[in-house]
């Protein structure tokens, strides 16, 4: 009997562990059948900003055309989660325009954000931001597995909003008798959870879950929270692009009211495509027809958002396109410091002309290019081959502007191509190093060198002393619109070696120097100075800052000092003394303060060495003055 048991247990575990093989082996048949789900990369659109993804690393794929102003960028490198993902995408250079994948990161809030234009973007500047992101390209690490869907502060979906909510650390204090789960919004009494009217409310923007937070009951966010977190941050302005900025725009009765639209809404594009604010570009409009008017000035508006406001609310004047009027008006009273002008900033009018000006433009803009402003000129539907009688002035564009490498001027064939302009526009009046116009110490004067030509300083010294004016000569900027330059040699006698309107480039000038002969004679500098006074000064433009560089060996054989009190009341004076040159001398010929404005070295070899402390107090004084 006990043997007829044992067996059958012994059956019975035989079977069990036949059963217990067969199960292991199905299971591990069954793994091997089961695939491992394919990743699916969530697609997005360009408008997503990241601060409404809650997933801390994520990979998405971006759409087409996300090069798009309207959707704001924050920063450079590390972007504020304010910031459209994909517009940060093709910023950074990650991505082009026709989209593809990306990995985001979220990390850490930043204290500031710099602005900056690449790729085609204009990202903005942001003082500070709770939450950053950076992106890079779709190459996670070995191991990481990314969400195929995406977890959202904010839906639509009630459901979704459930889910939020779910996944928070907070819990209630308190409870309605009628909560339902999920976040609730408060009825129209409270103001505690109101979307203000054109806010986009997002949570993941409002800290919900930042450690800390308090949360007082389902759904309700304090005021102060919600007035400070959810809307739009305004931009102090891109401080790369620090410039004062005129739009002077077409309102004659040629332009028609459709085409005036179209002008008005690239005012717009550009206003959203700069990032305007006290501490970047700021932005004003002046419109021409018969006369002009200025529609707003550079400190009605302090960011983009009310820039595009205003222009929209702009009504074409009518009349002819007095187009040189227009630029004698914004001369003479729009760059002021009660309209908003800086100083410190570059000085930009943009002027739009459809066809042609029906007036002189070229006199006009010389006078304004020599009060320091940049002059752009952006022509629409230029004159053909039978309008051409009609053009007051041939070729207006070129004559009007500091340069002719097509930097200063657009041609843009019809109206509806000018949205095409928006960008490259942008990007060059904030090209800060190529604002040539505008005033600076290195091109906005004429500069007269008295060269002592006496005995004593020979031949070779003489040479020296030449090889000295071209150093300095080679410093500045020089055009017919720039700095300019002119010699007076003199002994007892004086002679002069050229003019300011002579030579109007650097190597002209350079060789008009090197070509100087040396006179010999005696020593009359007082005579040298009146002559100067009348024969190259005299002849210098109005609104340019004079120069007088005396160069000397010795003492005068005649006084200098009355010579030298009219020279104060017209020129600035920089006295250079070598060898024997008398200091006390110098001191009477210089511009006071005396120790800015004369030079001793004791040797001719020497003089190279002044140079650089030269230039650099001729600049200190410049920066030092009003400006416009």
């Amino acid at each position: 009997m006990g043997i007829v048991v044992f067996t059958m247990k012994a059956s019975v575990i035989e079977m069990f562990l036949v059963l217990l093989v067969t199960g292991i082996h199905s299971d591990k048949e069954m793994t091997r059948k089961i695939k491992r789900p394919k990743f699916t990369v969530p697609q997005i659109n360009c408008d997503v900003k990241a601060g409404k993804i809650i997933n801390p690393e994520f990979i998405v794929k971006c759409p087409a055309g996300c090069q798009d102003p309207k959707y704001h960028v924050y920063g450079t490198g590390v972007y504020a989660s304010y910031s459209s993902v994909c517009g940060a995408a093709v910023h950074s250079g990650v991505l082009s325009n026709s989209g593809g994948k990306i990995l985001v990161r979220k990390v850490a809030g930043q204290s500031g954000y710099k602005g900056s234009f690449s790729n085609g973007v204009q990202s903005l500047s942001l003082p500070r931001w709770r939450e950053s992101f950076v992106v890079s390209e779709n190459k996670p690490p070995k191991g990481v597995i990314y969400p195929s869907t995406l977890t959202y502060s904010s839906s639509k979906s009630p459901a979704a909003r459930a889910d939020l909510w779910s996944t928070t650390p907070y819990t209630s204090s308190r409870k309605s008798p009628s909560a339902k789960p999920g976040l609730q919004r408060q009825d129209s009494s409270s103001a505690a959870f109101q979307e203000p009217m054109g806010a986009d409310v997002s949570l993941g923007e409002m800290d919900f879950w930042k450690p800390g937070s308090v949360l007082l009951d389902a759904g309700f966010v304090p005021k102060e929270e919600l007035s400070t977190q959810s809307l739009e941050p305004v931009s102090q302005g891109d401080p790369n692009c620090k410039v004062d900025l005129s739009f002077v725009i077409d309102g004659s009765s040629s332009i028609g009211k459709r085409r005036f639209r179209i002008q008005k809404q690239f005012l717009a594009d550009i206003a959203q495509a700069l990032d305007v604010g006290p501490a970047g570009p700021l932005m004003g409009v002046v419109q021409y027809g018969d006369n002009p008017a200025t529609q707003f000035n550079l400190k009605t508006h302090m960011n983009s958002r009310d820039l595009k406001t205003a222009i929209e609310k702009i009504s074409q004047r009518g009349g002819l396109s007095n187009v040189g009027r227009a630029i004698s008006f914004v001369t003479k009273t729009f760059f002021s410091k009660a309209n908003g002008n800086r100083g410190g900033a570059p000085n930009v009018a943009v002027v739009l002309v459809d066809g042609w000006p029906t007036d002189k433009v070229e006199e006009a803009s010389r006078l304004a290019r020599e009060s320091g402003i940049n002059i752009f000129f952006i022509t629409v539907e230029a004159a053909v081959e039978n309008e051409k009688r009609h053009v007051v002035e041939p070729n207006f564009a070129n004559k009007a502007v500091c340069r002719t490498n097509s930097f200063y001027s657009i041609n843009v064939q019809n109206w509806f191509s000018l949205h095409k302009t928006v960008q490259p526009l942008v990007k060059r009046v904030c090209d800060m190093d190529r604002l040539a116009c505008s005033k600076t110490c290195l091109n906005s004067a004429d500069i007269g060198f008295v060269i002592d030509g006496s005995s004593s300083v020979g031949t070779s010294n003489f040479r020296t002393v030449l090889q000295f004016v071209a150093n300095l000569s080679k410093e500045f900027e020089i055009s017919e619109t720039d700095t300019r330059i002119g010699a007076v040699q003199y002994t007892y006698e004086q002679r002069l070696e050229f003019g300011f309107d002579k030579y109007s480039t650097k190597p002209d000038i350079l060789n008009a120097i090197k070509r100087v002969g040396y006179w010999s004679g005696g020593t009359s500098t007082g005579a040298a100075i009146h002559y100067a006074l009348e024969q190259l000064f005299k002849k210098s433009k109005p609104n340019k800052r004079k120069l007088m560089i005396l160069i000397t060996d010795g003492r005068s054989y005649d006084d200098v000092r009355i010579p030298a009190m009219a020279a104060h009341q017209k020129v600035i004076t920089y006295a250079i003394g070598v060898a024997w040159a008398a200091q006390d001398e110098l001191e009477v010929i210089a511009t006071h303060p005396a120790r800015d404005h004369s030079f001793f070295v004791d040797e001719f070899d020497n003089l190279y060495k002044s140079v650089p402390r030269i230039i650099r107090n001729i600049c200190a004084e410049f920066n030092a003055q009003p400006r416009n």
